[in-house]
């Protein structure tokens, strides 16, 4: 049963603890009704309080009805609700990004500001296995490195996915039994986006040809590439502490001799390592600007500097290494 199966997610990623206050996302459709009446279910258990934030786009033609539904269902289980209408397809253009991209920007603002405002410690996404599967292919169709692999994880900070080892198929049955009667977004049939091809084309022909079992398969691959990555993180975090010189805000300072007798794949998980510990992500660094500052450190002739992208710049100063937010 789903219930059980989240409760066991909870527990194995210890998502949730007592008196924790919980920004939940919801929009309405099966994923995120199914969490929402969980929770509802585990609030008096871990003397939760809980919090949902719905996000109206402004594009689809039942996005109105998908608000008023969030509406009503948190009235009637007593939860104070949230919603924010924004004119997505507008602000996208303004902004001059997609309107996936514009969406999810939107929504994580929304879902940090009541965050803030409730004094709430988490923020629970209903991602379900499904999505941490199509995420996998999409991140190998871009070519991602090893860490794309991972997929959704259950947790990330403040970010807690308690529906991310649950398949669809399982939590659109839990919201059958329950009548609970959630939302339907009609976009999702629609093979415009990416995502939407993934899930509507490419794994029912994977399950049908080659796999049945694709989207587990998946997920053990995940889980092992996890259990890889956090040992070589541990590693990494290690030679950094080595080779940090100086760490501020706004720049870090490295010793250039010892970064340069690190391995080619360590100095290249430092790159990202640092990149994101300075930027807070590495969205936007890709692997031909790891090469080219991997081979700046170590010429000592021809260019000083590089901006891999708009906002960071790597330099060298002396005997040392320089990122920094320019």
């Amino acid at each position: 049963m789903l219930y059980e199966e989240v409760l066991d997610t909870i527990k194995k990623y210890n998502l949730i603890s007592k008196n924790d206050k919980i920004v939940l996302a919801v929009s309405g459709g099966p994923d995120s009704i199914a969490m929402l009446h969980i929770f509802i279910s585990l609030r008096k258990e871990y003397n939760l309080s809980l919090y949902v934030a719905h996000v109206n786009h402004l594009i689809r033609e039942n996005a109105k009805l998908d608000e008023e539904f969030v509406k009503e269902f948190c009235k009637r289980n007593n939860i104070l609700c949230f919603i924010k209408k924004v004119d997505v397809l507008k602000k996208a253009n303004e902004d001059k990004i997609g309107t996936e991209e514009e969406g999810r920007k939107v929504r994580y603002e929304f879902f940090d500001e009541i965050l803030s405002k409730t004094n709430s410690n988490k923020i629970a996404i209903a991602h379900n296995k499904n999505d941490s599967a199509e995420t996998v292919i999409l991140n190998i169709v871009r070519g991602s490195g090893t860490a794309g692999l991972i997929g959704i994880e259950p947790k990330n900070g403040k970010y807690i996915r308690p529906l991310i080892k649950s398949e669809r198929a399982k939590i659109e049955k839990y919201c059958n039994i329950n009548n609970l009667n959630p939302r339907i977004d009609e976009s999702n049939n629609e093979n415009i986006y990416n995502r939407n091809k993934i899930r509507n084309i490419i794994i029912p022909y994977i399950k049908e040809k080659l796999n049945p079992n694709i989207i587990n398969t998946i997920d053990r691959l995940s889980d092992i590439v996890k259990e890889e990555e956090d040992y070589i993180n541990n590693i990494i975090s290690n030679i950094y502490q080595e080779i940090l010189i100086e760490e501020k805000l706004n720049y870090i300072k490295l010793n250039r001799r010892i970064f340069n007798s690190k391995e080619l794949l360590i100095k290249k998980k430092l790159v990202f390592y640092i990149t994101n510990k300075l930027m807070g992500t590495t969205k936007g660094l890709e692997k031909i600007n790891v090469d080219n500052i991997v081979e700046l450190c170590n010429n000592n002739i021809g260019n000083k500097y590089l901006i891999p992208y708009k906002g960071l710049k790597i330099s060298l100063k002396s005997k040392q290494l320089y990122f920094e937010k320019d």
